[in-house]
């Protein structure tokens, strides 16, 4: 017993030298860790970093790609010279390499190279920037523009500062290499250098939220302006609308289309001064999808699915909900206007396929709001505060209210068995407004809900969570 103990500690001892040498003669992988975001794949980091799929996963030994959890570290090949761990800014409306540059205190040369940016017209707000985490080192929290005739010198008194540092931070050529509007960035300041957007100078500040944008969200633009200026501008294809805040600021809402293709859009901004000049910028912004599902396939009366009656009946719906009333009548949150608040039989933005009872005829869309549980008799409340605009009988869309909530915000109600409203009447947050039916395009008796947001629907449950604007 006692020698096979001893021989199997012989064989023991020998191997661990072998095992060591082995594990020398292979070098562990090198190269940056980038953290995994939510969201991300493989394939998406792999084409990211311009690496293959392959050479990633084997950086990694990783057999599985699907097997990625958020928070996880990545080590990525390929790229000589860089090391440490990499993390994700998203982009802001407005941020050029210039910015992102100086605000992190990385080299424009180096960020063009870890993120494969080959033109300028490739930062897209709401992207996410790949930047290396420094030790020691954080990104400059001020920024500031150089005014007309403002040395600076005076810059740095200005923002408590000197200008030696100011030229060592941004990497300016020297104390005169600084250019008025251009945006610059100190380690010390107040609340008013953070003013400085680098766009045209009607524009003080400027904050779109949320970035990236999504299809069926709503989008806020809040612009601190020049005194006097008048804003306008355009986010996809539509015109915005911008009204004054307590502040002193202007903000407008925006719904994203919960159909429009992802991808980078226009957000366009115009300012005419009091003297009639006009001044605009625009940058490309990020709209990710949604991620809706697909309904059953629903079963309904051929006409409520005919051409004839469904497009004369959305554009009546969509000349109602163009108007921007500058009042704006509702304050704080959405309350819901449904009987059982937390049941629901479908939810926005889902695909939807409707056939024609004995027709087999087939209408592709998306759903439009939120269908509530909840069978006939079941009252409808008021979310907020509005003005009835319309209330009567339309084909699709059955018994139907629209209420003007100020602002180019609008709440829809649809299939009612009887309406309790008359268009032109004012109505508070939590009147009662109608009763549940099924009446139109239904497969059985609920509430649908669906809100807009300067002439696009979007998703009713954004109201009933967060405040606006």
């Amino acid at each position: 017993m006692i020698k096979r103990i001893l021989f199997a500690f012989l064989i023991f001892t020998l191997l661990l030298p072998v095992s060591a040498a082995q594990a020398q003669d292979t070098p562990p992988p090198s190269g940056p860790i980038y953290i995994v975001q939510p969201g991300d794949s493989m394939s998406l980091i792999a084409s990211r970093f311009g690496v293959t799929l392959s050479d990633l996963m084997a950086a990694n030994n990783i057999s599985d790609p699907n097997n990625l959890a958020a928070g996880a570290k990545l080590i990525i090949p390929g790229l000589e010279g860089i090391s440490g761990v990499l993390t994700t800014e998203v982009l802001n409306y407005g941020d050029t390499l210039h910015s992102i540059s100086r605000r992190n205190r990385v080299p424009e040369a180096f960020v063009r190279k870890l993120n494969h940016i080959t033109s300028p017209s490739e930062l897209y707000a709401g992207m996410g920037v790949i930047l290396p985490q420094q030790e020691n080192v954080s990104p400059l929290p001020y920024r500031f523009n150089l005014q007309p005739g403002e040395t600076l010198l005076e810059a740095a008194i200005r923002t408590g500062s000197d200008p030696w540092t100011l030229t060592s931070l941004n990497e300016l050529a020297g104390t005169w290499g600084a250019l008025p509007g251009d945006v610059l960035y100190s380690p010390t300041g107040n609340s008013q250098a953070t003013q400085a957007s680098g766009m045209p100078s009607a524009f003080l500040s400027v904050q779109v939220s949320p970035l990236p944008m999504t299809q069926g969200r709503t989008s806020k633009i809040v612009i601190q302006a020049q005194p006097g200026v008048s804003l306008g501008g355009m986010l996809v294809d539509m015109p915005l609308r911008f009204f004054p805040q307590e502040d002193g600021s202007y903000v407008s809402l925006q719904g994203i289309h919960a159909m429009l293709t992802p991808g980078p859009y226009p957000l366009r901004l115009e300012a005419t001064l009091p003297d009639g000049t006009r001044q605009s910028y625009e940058q490309m912004v990020v709209v990710q999808s949604g991620f809706y599902p697909n309904d059953p396939l629903l079963l309904v009366e051929p006409e409520t699915i005919d051409p004839a009656i469904t497009g004369p009946e959305s554009q009546k719906i969509l000349e109602l909900t163009r108007p921007a009333t500058p009042t704006r009548y509702w304050q704080g949150i959405f309350q819901s206007p449904a009987y059982f608040p937390d049941c629901f039989t479908s939810r926005y933005g889902n695909r939807r396929t409707y056939i024609g009872s004995g027709t087999g005829e087939k209408y592709f869309s998306f759903h439009s709001g939120v269908d509530f549980c909840g069978g006939e008799g079941l009252p409808i409340l008021a979310p907020a505060d509005g003005v009835v605009i319309f209330a009567d009988f339309l084909t699709v869309r059955g018994n139907a209210t629209l209420i003007d909530h100020g602002w180019g915000i609008y709440s829809g109600f649809w299939h009612q068995s009887e309406i309790k409203v008359t268009a032109g009447q004012t109505v508070r947050k939590g009147e009662l407004i109608g009763i549940v039916g099924g009446t139109g395009r239904v497969t059985g008796a609920h509430l649908h809900w669906e809100v807009w947001v300067n002439g696009i629907q979007v998703n009713p449950m954004e109201w009933l969570e967060k405040v606006f604007p």
